[in-house]
């Protein structure tokens, strides 16, 4: 257990823009095809670079080397490619196919490989959800526990903790899945219910600071369980080298960023939804300031995702337009959300806000202290920008590893928020309503706001006649 080599807690990964080749050299490294400048590695052929990440007795990968490349070689080859690669260069360099099996020697490299091994499953599971991942794991495990009995124990664990991971996010989908069948998504025409029988946001929690918690519950859980290969694997194209084959021949498995992106959405729609169902002006009044003050709580929590889908909702034309109601609402509070999250200089207050955020974070003392949740799509966009901004390979065919050490210091923060533990105690019904209750589509939101307030111009009226005359027709 002691020959097990340590690398740095995750928090302290990435601080630099590359790791310091004299920690870690060894004759691996000065095999050619990698490329340093002030000992930073900026770049490698693909083969210098699996080569870079497998262990030998005397040499470790670094964890920050470990992480940036797993996370960007998924742009050059698929996973369970590499992970070929990587067994038969173990196998090969450690002469692990041999009979008689030198034990002194396999007790060298065994605890190496099997921490590569722990750290590939821990931080990208998903990628062992393919049958020829687990097989090649599975392989390289038994050839170096083969007549030991601490190895085996330990890959059993690894092998229980990676099951326990690909169960629990089996789970998590299925519950998705459940939570948009049972909402309706997208309800046509919710006024036609008698105004008594219909619930609202404020019936179920009338307290801001309540509904602002629970919006915490649901972005953590969510947040929780998007990989971090999957902002990768959103923008994988094809591979110029790769003979104009894509380099994931089957579907990207970028679900669970998908379905955060969706919860987004549902927010912002649900908002608009609540404020524009009211017959009464002064309730409509009511849901906004209510809003208002949901957001601003968001805001003091570090909850900038929903906070952002909260101020979306209300700039929908459909509440926008609701000029009356606007009128007797108190806008002060809401002018300062606003300017908070203005767009303006590629978003410079949120980006202030965040920062300040994240430095509280990293002294926290508490939980509640510890979250940040990004504005999700900005940190999309971001990562987009990167992404194109630069060239995966450079004109002599290396791969641009200056480029991923950039990609992978901003995953890496996103890695550390998404594990915080939410401090707030569930609450079951308003969870259920958040998730579960029917939200306006874009049509029948604009039927509920000009039948609040009539429609102002020629427009309007031409639209509202048109929804009207759909509203009967799919009634009937």
């Amino acid at each position: 257990q002691e020959r097990m080599p340590q690398t740095p807690p995750f928090a302290a990964m990435l601080d630099s823009r590359g790791y310091i080749r004299s920690l870690y050299q060894s004759k691996e490294d000065s095999c050619g095809g990698l490329y340093y400048h002030e000992n930073n590695l900026l770049s490698g052929s693909l083969e210098a670079l699996i080569q870079h990440l497998v262990p030998t007795v005397d040499y470790y990968p670094d964890r920050t080397y470990i992480f940036t490349f797993l996370l960007s070689s998924r742009l050059f080859m698929h996973p369970y490619e590499l992970m070929a690669k990587v067994c038969q260069l173990c196998i090969e360099q450690q002469k692990l196919s041999e009979p008689g099996l030198d034990k002194n020697r396999i007790r060298k490299i065994a605890p190496k490989i099997l921490q590569l091994l722990t750290e590939w499953t821990e931080t990208f599971p998903y990628d062992f959800r393919d049958e020829r991942m687990m097989r090649n794991l599975k392989e390289l495990a038994q050839r170096i526990t083969s007549g030991d009995e601490l190895y085996r124990k330990n890959v059993q664990q690894l092998l229980q903790n990676l099951i326990r991971k690909l169960t629990t996010v089996s789970q998590y989908e299925e519950v998705l899945a459940k939570i948009s069948a049972t909402s309706t998504d997208r309800l046509t025409v919710l006024k036609t219910k008698p105004q008594s029988i219909q619930r609202d946001i404020i019936t179920v929690c009338n307290d801001p600071y309540a509904l602002a918690q629970q919006l915490t519950h649901i972005e953590l859980e969510r947040l929780n369980y998007i990989g971090p290969e999957e902002f990768v694997q959103a923008f994988v194209q094809k591979d110029p080298l790769d003979n104009d084959k894509s380099c994931y021949g089957d579907r990207k498995k970028t679900r669970n960023l998908e379905a955060y992106v969706e919860w987004f959405n549902r927010l912002s729609y649900l908002v608009a939804t609540e404020i524009c169902m009211p017959v009464k002006k002064k309730h409509r009044a009511r849901v906004i300031e209510y809003f208002v003050d949901v957001a601003r709580e968001c805001f003091n929590i570090g909850n900038f995702n929903s906070l952002m889908a909260i101020i979306s909702g209300m700039n929908m034309s459909p509440v926008s337009r609701l000029k009356k109601t606007w009128a007797k609402v108190k806008t002060a509070k809401f002018d300062i959300l606003e300017h908070q999250m203005d767009p303006s200089s590629n978003f410079y207050n949120y980006r202030t806000a965040l920062r300040g955020a994240a430095q509280r974070s990293l002294t926290a003392h508490s939980s509640r202290e510890k979250i940040v949740i990004p504005f999700f799509s900005l940190l999309i966009k971001d990562i987009y920008f990167l992404n194109e901004g630069c060239a995966n390979r450079l004109p002599n065919g290396h791969i641009n590893f200056e480029k991923f050490w950039e990609l992978a210091k901003q995953i890496s923060e996103f890695m550390m928020w998404k594990q915080v533990e939410c401090p707030f105690e569930r609450d079951r019904k308003i969870l259920q309503y958040l998730l579960t209750v029917p939200v306006f589509s874009d049509d029948a939101l604009y039927l509920a706001s000009y039948e609040s307030e009539s429609p102002e111009n020629q427009v309007e009226k031409d639209r509202w006649k048109t929804l009207r005359f759909v509203s009967e027709v799919t009634r009937v």
